[in-house]
């Protein structure tokens, strides 16, 4: 009787040992909304494994929550699940389902700042992104830069142009915070390369001048060209005279045209009236562009004008200048 029983019990317990794996590596059903492919899985910081449990479950998988708080206990992690945003795709089960919670294998989303944006473009593609929480929209400029830990800094050019991924569910502050600290690292490396004669000086500087840099190429392979021509301006304290530090400073009242008494009227941006760098970044300047700052190629030129076709006429003096205006922008 009691051999009966024993193998009777061992029977059972290597069934319930094989359904328990059969049921662990057996993807979840998952009830999905129209249109989507997968659920939304939110663990908020302190959930215990219960809880998440639960979670799971009322986030759509059709699974059983007592199985799976029993599946986090046995596993010995249930104390290792991370809080996030998650993402139960079709075909996960519920061993994958704990791994990816263990290992904080949270989903993603991606944003891409745009080189030559400005500050008021930067702030309308972070209302626009997919899931970031948009902790920032109803403060102030000098608020935004107090919660990333710049307080007194002017925002405009102060943030690295690239594309970051973010968890769901993330505050746009924090990404902000990112960009900076990727500005300020891009920076300080294109500072640490630049020339021993270079007439800036500072790391502001440089981000100011590669902003305007950034506004006025058209065409790469012209970028250090460019940079060139200014730095040349500023070493014999000529006037940068560049259009978009002009069209910044008009602000939301430039209209897309640009006309002779704009640049007449003085403002601090305007460098056809006021001499030297312009007080602040008119745009997020690019690693190119940071870089040609530091490093402007080495040329007498210190005019420019559009050929019309993205690329730029360099001129060493004003009569080669006048004759290329003649030619690319009057067509004489």
């Amino acid at each position: 009787m009691l051999k009966r029983l024993f193998t009777f019990f061992l029977l059972l317990a290597l069934l319930t040992g094989a359904a328990s794996l059969w049921w662990l590596n057996q993807p979840m059903p998952l009830k999905l909304p129209a249109g989507s492919q997968s659920l939304d899985l939110e663990i908020e910081p302190g959930t215990r494994a219960n809880a998440a449990a639960s979670a799971v479950v009322t986030s759509g998988a059709d699974v059983s929550a007592l199985l799976l708080r029993s599946w986090f206990r046995l596993s010995g992690d249930a104390r290792q699940i991370k809080a996030g945003s998650y993402e139960i795709a079709q075909g996960t089960t519920p061993r994958r389902l704990l791994r990816m919670l263990v290992n904080g294998e949270e989903s993603l989303q991606n944003i891409t700042l745009v080189e030559g944006w400005n500050f008021t473009q930067l702030r309308a593609a972070l209302l626009k992104a997919e899931s970031l929480k948009p902790h920032s929209q109803n403060l102030s400029q000098e608020a935004i830069m107090e919660k990333i830990g710049r307080p007194g800094v002017f925002p405009e050019g102060r943030f690295f142009p690239d594309t970051y991924s973010y968890a769901k569910g993330s505050s746009d502050i924090a990404l902000l915070k990112r960009a900076a600290q990727a500005m300020d690292k891009r920076a300080a490396a294109a500072w640490a390369l630049r020339k021993p004669d270079t007439p800036l000086k500072s790391v502001d500087q440089l981000i100011v001048l590669a902003s305007i840099v950034e506004k006025e190429t058209g065409k790469p392979s012209d970028r250090a060209e460019i940079a060139g021509v200014f730095t040349n301006r500023l070493r014999i304290g000529m006037l940068l005279q560049t259009d978009p530090t002009v069209i910044y400073g008009l602000g939301t009242t430039f209209d897309g045209n640009l006309r002779k008494h704009h640049l007449q009227t003085d403002n601090p941006y305007n460098t056809y009236t006021r001499g030297g760098l312009p007080p602040t970044p008119i745009a997020m300047p690019g690693r190119a562009s940071l870089l040609a700052a530091a490093q402007p190629a080495q040329t007498k030129a210190i005019y420019f004008v559009a050929r019309g076709d993205g690329s730029s006429q360099f001129s060493a003096n004003l009569e080669e200048h006048n004759r290329a205006v003649n030619k690319f922008i009057r067509g004489q």
